[in-house]
Formats: structure tokens, sequence, C-alpha cells
């Protein structure tokens, strides 16, 4: 072993977002970030993930914040780091596909708010769903030498996902001009030998660098971190110890230490990470207090091995039968889930494909017959709305859902017209800022009680002492 070559292991960081994400339903404020952000540029991360996922929703709508401004802020902090966001391909960080002018427009306000790696996934694993963010990506970094992206391949398991599978995507990743890719694993189903399996394959395939994100959930991850770094993997996501396990990622600490003195030693200091830990860890202790923080997270589930069920998931579901008084139904709906699942064409399960297939086993269980009710969302999959599923979906079920309907069969986002200027147009009366149409875009109604609850906030202010360059309004 010592005489390897060296070869350091980078570690994204993310409890600025999706360990909070995963955790407390992404409530970390703004104000929370600030004060540690000093100490967390001195680590020498390979990037910190802070932006995109779902933060960009729940600060509009739950915290009242600005999410452009968080980005701002936190780009001024971090001297020395680069900044991550998680960006859901055509979906950018919103729900449906949306026009190329607009996923054009937000990479391009991305980077130049702050944002570094932009990292592209599609909920099934479709790459005319990518190709558009990384184009975009692309052209931004010929002409300002800033912006990476990185393709995420949404792990899973099923039939059609065999190792040929998994490096025939990778080679086609980098065709299409990525600059690295993830294996995002977000229901915590890799196991530490499939991953050295998974990851000296993609190695002999591809000359890309190879980022491994996993979640605790069912107990394997640092297992399989560990594994994975062996196989060759250059990157590996982990949070800092009061934010990391359960649904959460695995330990920063416990990483940097696992390697050190091997030759993937990342060479970080375990005094300032002390320090990044006691600075979260009374927080963590407030949101248990409070309830933010529900102690059912922080365990270990390892029903998602045998239903292959992200967390999240799982307790949607609960809450859905609990609604109807059927929690009895729990095993039925967790059986249902993977036929759905098949008829569908057998996608990852990752927002919004976890959604749709969950609350549609939902449905069929509660009705006692299989698509006697299919929600829109089931039938938007059944068109082609989403994209191209990698099995052929269930003729039957389409015949029952859809019948006689036209199926989609090109990339979907080829429909729909440019919409920037319409968008542009609706929201004029609120912008203050030319992100604001991106805000709107996304989250219309979200966006606009925003912009009303921000225009009241100014006018509590004394515009003489405000810092409208950084829209930093006293109050």
């Amino acid at each position: 072993m010592s005489e390897q070559v060296k070869k350091p292991i980078g570690i994204v960081e993310t409890v600025l977002r999706d360990a909070h994400q995963s955790l407390i339903a992404t409530r970390m404020p703004t104000e929370m970030m600030l004060p540690i952000i000093d100490t967390m540029d001195k680590v020498g991360y390979h990037a910190v993930e802070c932006w995109g996922g779902a933060t960009f929703d729940a600060s509009l709508r739950f915290l009242k914040e600005d999410p452009w401004e968080r980005l701002r802020k936190l780009r001024d902090g971090f001297k020395n780091t680069k900044l991550q966001m998680l960006f859901r391909g055509q979906n950018i960080l919103g729900y449906r596909p949306y026009a190329d002018d607009v996923v054009d427009y937000f990479v391009e306000k991305s980077i130049a708010n702050g944002i570094d790696i932009i990292r592209i996934f599609d909920c099934f694993n479709d790459l005319r769903n990518l190709q558009e963010a990384v184009s975009a990506t692309s052209k931004v970094k010929a002409r300002e030498g800033r912006g990476h992206a990185q393709v995420a391949l949404s792990y899973t398991l099923g039939d059609a996902y065999t190792l040929d599978y998994w490096v025939d995507m990778a080679k086609k990743v980098e065709e299409m001009g990525a600059d690295s890719i993830c294996i995002k694993d977000m229901a915590g189903l890799l196991l530490p030998y499939e991953a050295t399996k998974m990851i000296s394959a993609m190695k002999g395939a591809t000359s890309l660098p190879i980022e491994l994100h996993t979640h605790y959930t069912s107990g394997v991850a640092s297992m399989t971190y560990m594994k994975a770094v062996e196989a060759g993997a250059d990157i590996i996501d982990c949070a800092i110890s009061p934010m990391a396990m359960g649904t959460s990622q695995p330990a920063t600490e416990v990483m940097v230490e696992t390697f050190k003195g091997t030759p993937y030693d990342t060479g970080y200091d375990q005094n300032v990470l002390a320090q990044i830990a006691d600075y979260f860890r009374p927080h963590r202790d407030e949101w248990l207090a409070s309830g933010l923080l529900n102690p059912k997270v922080m365990g270990v589930d390892i029903k998602t091995l045998l239903y292959q069920v992200p967390g999240g998931m799982l307790s949607n579901m609960v809450s859905q039968l609990k609604e109807q008084n059927a929690e009895d139904k729990y095993y039925d709906v967790l059986r249902e889930i993977p036929e759905v699942r098949k008829d569908l064409g057998e996608p990852p399960l990752v927002t919004p494909s976890s959604q749709i297939v969950g609350t549609q086993a939902v449905f069929n269980v509660l009705m006692g017959e299989r698509y006697k009710m299919a929600t829109k969302e089931t039938k938007a999959v059944l068109r082609g709305e989403y994209g191209q599923t990698v099995k052929p979906m269930n003729q039957a079920v389409i015949d029952k859902v859809i019948p006689g309907e036209e199926r989609i069969t090109c990339r979907p986002a080829d429909l729909i017209e440019n919409e920037l200027d319409k968008l542009e147009s609706e929201m004029k009366e609120w912008k203050q800022q030319d992100e604001d149409v991106l805000s709107y875009a996304l989250f219309p109604q979200v966006a606009v009680d925003f912009f009303k609850y921000r225009q009241a906030q100014q006018e509590k202010v004394d515009m003489t002492q405000a810092d409208t360059k950084n829209a930093a309004y006293p109050v």
C-alpha cells in the first residue's frame, strides 16, 4: 500500500444544502450559514454544495428569503472554495419541463451569481433532458472561463440497470460534453461490493472524474464510500457530523480520518472540522427540541434495501395512508410500488418520479382496482411528458389510463415554445433584479407572495441607509 501513488480523495461538503434538505426539510436560513463560512473556507473542500435542489423553493416559500441573495452572500464569503448546486435538468429547480431559453438563462445567472459546479440530473436518466443544461454551462465556460457541468446519473436497481447500462451511460455523458460524472444514489441502495464493480467498470470506460453521492438511509453508505474510493472514485459527498447520518450523508470527519495515512489522505485538518461541527451542534439540538429534526430520520431503515424506496417517499406514503385511515394497507402499498414502477417503465425513484409512483400505488390499493383512478402526473408519465424510460411502459396500462391518446416520442422540451419574454411581461411590476423573472418562472405564486413581502419590508426601510447594490435593506 505504501508504494501506491498518492491520490487524495476530494470531499464535497453538503451541510449547506443536501444535509439540511434531508434532515430538516431545507429550513436552514442564510443567517445561520454566514458565521461559519470563514472556517469552512479553510478546509480545502473539493466544493461546498450550497444551492439548488429544494433550497430555492424553501427560501421563497418558508424562509421569506431571496435565494439569489443567499447565493451572492455565500459567494462573497467563500474566497477559496468552489460552490456547487443541484439542477433538475430541463425542470431546473421546478416540477415541469421549461423551454430551452429559460434553462439557458438560469444556468447563466447561476454562474454569474457565484456557482462553479452545476450538478445536472434527470429523474428518468433521459440524457435528452440534460443536454441543454450541459450545453448552456459549456457556453458560459467557453466565454468566461467559469462553470463546470457535472451529469448525475440517478442510481437504482432493476432488470434494466446492469453494469453495461451504467458503463454505456458514462460513455454517453462524456460524449455529450460533461466535465465530470456523479453517481447519485438518492436512496442509499448502492452496496459496497457493487460500488467496486461499478466504479472500476466506469473508470475503464471514461476519462472523466467520478463522484459518488449517497445517503446513510440503509446503513451502508460509509462502507460503500470506502470501496468506491479504493476502486478509483475521485470525489465523495459528506456532511459535517452533527448533520450527518440517517437520511443525510456519511460524516465528513469520519471519512477524513478513515483515509488518513493512506494514498487517499485528504490532508484536511481535523481541528478546523471540529470547529465547524461545534458550530452546528447547538443548532441541531435546537431542531431536535423543536421537533423540526425528527429522531426517526437519524436511524437506519433497512426497508430501503428491501423495497428500494427512498426515505422521503416512505414518509410521504405513510401520511397519505394516515389521512385515509388506511394504515393497515402499508405492506400492500409497499408490494404495489415495484409493480407500478414496472408499469411505468422502471424509472429510478427520485423527485418527481418517486412521488408519482408512490401516490399511484396508494390509489391502486385503496381503490381495490389497479388504475381505476390515475393521477394527472401518472397520465403525464404515460404520455411521455417526462421523457423516455429505460424500459417500455405497460401497454395495457396505457390503454386503460390514456386510451387513444397520442404519445410523445421526441424530447419533451422540443414541444415548448421559448417562454422568457412572456414570463417577463407577466411579472414586470415586481421586477427589481434580472433574477426575479427566474424565481417567478419556477414558482409563480410563491414568488409573487415573496415579492409582495419584499416590497412591504422595503417600505418600512429608510432607503438612504439601504445597501441597494447588494439588495440589503435594514428593517
